[in-house]
């Protein structure tokens, strides 16, 4: 017995120690690690970008909200609208985009105030426009389908707010906001913002022991464009005027009551568009009149500004005088009907194009400069009384 035990025993152990081969192949696995770039966003500015006039006075042109094609200058005023086409994306994923905003501020970059909300716009187009040049390093992007995935076009709309909130000189660009960071499209844009407008007027207009029946000449007043340095804002130019009473009980009569007419003038153009020789109402030329009626005119002006002056107006009497537009308000009809100074005949030319729309060159102030006026009195007969109240007024409307 003990016998057989034992070589059992060594049979086992033999059979244990022997090598198991179950297959033909062997193998071993390491693990693996891919980290995507952390991309920050990327936007670009098209050429859809357009600036829009306000919605409450139309200019020589513009019709309110409209395309402002006249506005050649950096500046812009409360109301007025500028409008940007950019395309952002994201290669991460267009979800990481977390904003895309119209941003102010006094130096450029990120960073800068949040003054509107961009809004997507699926309608611009379905390819990268060639507009935006959008590009990667090498990689230009032009023609391609626009991937939802990573890209988006967005419409920035900033209107310019009040003066408390927007005064002064401003970088204006759109930023793309996304969660690995922040980016502003190349174009920076450099505005002045509700710039003041002001006119100066240096001088006194008095007319003092005049003889009824002659006529009488003022001093030379400045009336000069006196905006903020720096804003480049272009007024163009209009007068009008009031009749004239005498503020004290005194038995005034000038010529045939209490009342010294300002003149006969009743130009009113239908077609107030851009200066066109054309356009110039001409009807009302400047008619002294020292006669004891009060037809014709009793107050008119001789202006000049450089080259330009009242003496090839064509609205012009034989001295360069010309009459005074009746009103106490601006108004449209002012276009070809109350600027100062609008030459138009061959000797005095004088028309600019600002934006495709033309101006009188002659009646366009810069911040610093001056048009040069002297009034003509033509005070009839019989006229007695102190006529100290009425007005004469300067206007000067932004291009």
């Amino acid at each position: 017995m003990k016998k057989s035990f034992s070589l059992m025993a060594m049979v086992m152990l033999i059979i244990s120690t022997m090598p198991i081969v179950l297959g033909v192949d062997v193998g071993t696995g390491i693990g693996i690690i891919v980290t995507p770039e952390e991309f920050e966003p990327l936007i670009w500015g098209c050429d859809s970008r357009t600036v829009y006039d306000d919605t409450i006075e139309p200019g020589r042109s513009t019709i309110a909200g409209e395309f402002l094609q006249e506005r050649t200058n950096n500046y812009a005023f409360e109301g007025e609208q500028i409008e940007w086409e950019v395309l952002v994306m994201d290669k991460n994923k267009i979800e990481q985009i977390q904003d895309v905003v119209g941003t102010i501020g006094s130096v450029q970059g990120v960073g800068n105030d949040i003054e509107v909300e961009c809004i997507k716009d699926s309608s611009y187009s379905t390819e990268v426009d060639e507009s935006c040049n959008a590009r990667i390093l090498e990689e230009d992007l032009t023609g391609d389908v626009i991937d939802s995935n990573t890209q988006q076009y967005y419409k920035c709309t900033l209107t310019v707010e009040t003066p408390d909130s927007m005064y002064g000189e401003y970088f204006i660009t759109v930023e793309a906001m996304g969660t690995d960071g922040s980016v502003t499209m190349d174009e920076n844009e450099f505005w002045f913002l509700n710039p003041v407008i002001a006119l100066s007027v240096d001088g006194d207009l008095e007319f003092e022991n005049v003889r009824p029946g002659t006529v009488s000449y003022s001093d030379t007043l400045l009336v000069g464009n006196d905006g903020d340095d720096g804003s480049g804002v272009l007024l163009d130019m209009f007068i009008s005027g009031t009749d004239f009473y005498d503020s004290s009980s005194s038995g005034a009569r000038c010529p045939t009551t209490n009342r010294l007419k300002l003149g006969d003038q009743a130009m009113v153009d239908s077609n107030n568009g851009p200066a066109d020789g054309s356009e110039v109402d001409d009807g009302g030329i400047c008619n002294i009149n020292l006669q004891g009626t009060e037809t014709g005119d009793h107050l008119c002006y001789y202006a000049t500004q450089g080259a330009y002056s009242t003496q090839n107006d064509p609205r012009k009497d034989p001295e360069g005088y010309v009459g005074i537009h009746y009103a106490d308000q601006f108004k449209t009809d002012f276009y070809n009907d109350a600027e100062i100074i609008a030459p138009t005949n061959a000797i005095g030319g004088g028309l600019i194009s600002l934006g495709g729309v033309n101006y009188f060159a002659g009646n366009v102030l810069t911040p610093g400069s001056e048009i040069a006026m002297t009034f003509k009195l033509g005070l009839p007969e019989p006229c007695v009384g102190n006529f100290d109240s009425g007005d004469i007024f300067f206007w000067g409307e932004a291009i």
